[in-house]
């Protein structure tokens, strides 16, 4: 009896691979490096950060998009003061960080339905701007958490993935500042859109 029993419930759970793999996630990064800026971010007096938004029209997790924006300030402060207690020379950065896309489950829904609530995902632009609204540059950063991963660890992968996705935001502006070096997008090849 206890055989047939585990023979089913493998059976079942080979059958259920490809429908986790249908819930995955459809965000795809553009490429897996961002390119440097136009020139370092020491070139300027000033930079201000504007608070992490949804894309204009975009609806997603309030809650997520809280959690990307909390790290992505924590991360950035202690070298935003450094920065901005310099000189002002006349020449603001202003760095607008914006969720273009999301899909996030949360810790209910991978307690209810573990794998199969699918992947999550997210991508973030950050578009740096002079004082004159010419683009500086404009990195993305992309991370996901697996179905399987995410449900066998009841969340903590979906949220983890917030956190990277603002580390490797702050990372390119710290990088970028002595140096126009450009950095990762955080996406693995399978990750990148087809073009």
């Amino acid at each position: 009896m206890k055989a047939n029993r585990r023979t089913i419930l493998a059976v079942a759970l080979v059958a259920a691979i490809p429908l986790m793999q249908g819930c995955a996630t459809k965000i795809k990064a553009s490429s897996l490096t961002n390119p440097a800026p136009t020139e370092a971010f020491s070139g300027y007096g000033r930079i201000d950060v504007k608070p992490v938004v949804f894309a204009q029209g975009y609806k997603g997790n309030q809650a997520a998009l809280n959690k990307i924006a909390e790290n992505f300030a924590h991360d950035l402060a202690p070298s935003l003061t450094k920065w901005n207690s310099v000189p002002a020379n006349g020449r603001t950065l202003t760095v607008e960080p914006v969720v273009e896309q999301i899909s996030f489950k949360s810790g209910a829904k991978r307690v209810f339905l573990g794998p199969f609530a699918g992947s999550s995902g997210v991508l973030m632009r950050v578009t740096f701007r002079d004082q004159s609204g010419k683009v500086v540059a404009n990195p993305q950063f992309f991370q996901r958490a697996g179905a399987m991963s995410g449900g066998f660890t009841i969340g903590v992968q979906d949220n983890l993935m917030l956190n990277r996705v603002a580390k490797l935001a702050s990372e390119y502006t710290i990088a970028n500042y002595e140096r126009a070096v450009g950095g990762p997008t955080g996406a693995d090849a399978a990750a990148v859109a087809m073009q």
